[in-house]
């Protein structure tokens, strides 16, 4: 069955500390990756979302597809590396609302994946390929798995979406912004926040008009560009730009808002919605991701979409 989004990318074990590692502070196991978390928060809104990233014959990997496939995420075109491990990643939590990351991906079988690892999910298709440039920054591999599956995207008419997700410990600004300014011909959607836009457009001293701009005559549809906890704004190719503010909610863990994001806004797309309800729902995701500890576990179910929308305190009985 055709699925409505595929997404690949480098899902890695978790291990979540209650305070700083030199205490030895006890840790939660979780899996945590940009990627997949959009893909659990698609399904959990009640999309079919293909995750076809590469994971290492391990324990981790064991974990890593017994929890998406309990999200109800496919993992059926996700591949095994038996000579590389599952990534790893270590969050400790510091002072108040402070984190610390830690990874151990280099040489992970992430790192490690090719085009031809993608080819049975591009055949069986979907409507809306999401890519970022995390896994852009994984090494030659992965960078031309997307560069390939984006040029198919574009080519069988789907809706391209490139959430640039800059990672500064991955890869130098230039070396990101050489790269991902060369898939803008294929990206129908750009998602990116206010600081890593200048990563995909302009040059230096230009305002956000001007990046905007090129981007859009570069040929995407639109760019959506947010701004934490100001909100976002949506720029269309037919010249409207909107603004969503914020919700305000208890804010906990930040780590996974721009994911949460994300899937709201392509959920809104895959619904049809109007550019200003994307934003709308695409804001009530991020909210809730803010407002519960992990990457992807506070992200909320359809039916949850309203709650809030109900006074501060509420008990629902």
């Amino acid at each position: 069955m055709t699925a409505d989004v595929l997404t690949f990318g480098e899902t890695m074990l978790s291990l979540q500390t209650e305070g700083p590692l030199t205490t030895g502070s006890p840790a939660r196991t979780a899996v945590a990756g940009a990627e997949s978390n959009v893909a659990v928060g698609l399904a959990r809104l009640g999309h079919r979302v293909s995750w076809a990233g590469r994971l290492g014959a391990d324990e981790p990997a064991r974990l890593v597809l017994r929890t998406l496939r309990g999200e109800g995420v496919d993992v059926r075109h996700a591949t095994t590396d038996p000579e590389a491990p599952t990534g790893a990643l270590m969050r400790e939590r510091l002072a108040g609302d402070v984190t610390r990351v830690h990874y151990w991906r280099a040489g992970s079988a992430a790192s490690r994946q090719r085009p031809e690892h993608l080819t049975t999910a591009l055949a069986e298709g979907a409507r809306i390929l999401h890519v970022t440039g995390i896994t852009c920054a994984l090494g030659p591999g992965p960078l031309a798995t997307v560069a390939e599956a984006v040029e198919y995207g574009r080519e069988h008419g789907w809706t391209v979406v490139l959430d640039v997700n800059h990672r500064a410990r991955l890869w130098e600004a230039e070396e990101a912004a050489r790269v991902l300014r060369r898939l803008r011909g294929c990206v129908d959607v750009v998602i990116a926040s206010d600081d890593e836009l200048p990563l995909i457009a302009g040059d230096d001293g230009a305002d956000e008009t001007a990046r905007v701009t090129e981007l859009l005559a570069a040929g995407a549809r639109e760019v959506v560009v947010k701004r934490g906890g100001d909100g976002a704004d949506v720029y269309g190719a037919d010249g409207r730009h909107l603004h969503q503010p914020a919700h305000r909610v208890p804010v906990v863990d930040t780590v996974g808002a721009g994911d949460a994001f994300c899937a709201g806004y392509l959920s809104g797309l895959l619904d049809g919605l109007a550019p200003a309800d994307r934003l709308r729902r695409a804001a009530t995701t991020g909210a809730f991701a803010v407002a519960a500890r992990g990457d992807w576990e506070g992200l909320p179910h359809r039916d949850e979409l309203a709650l809030l929308n109900a006074p501060a305190g509420s008990a629902l009985r």
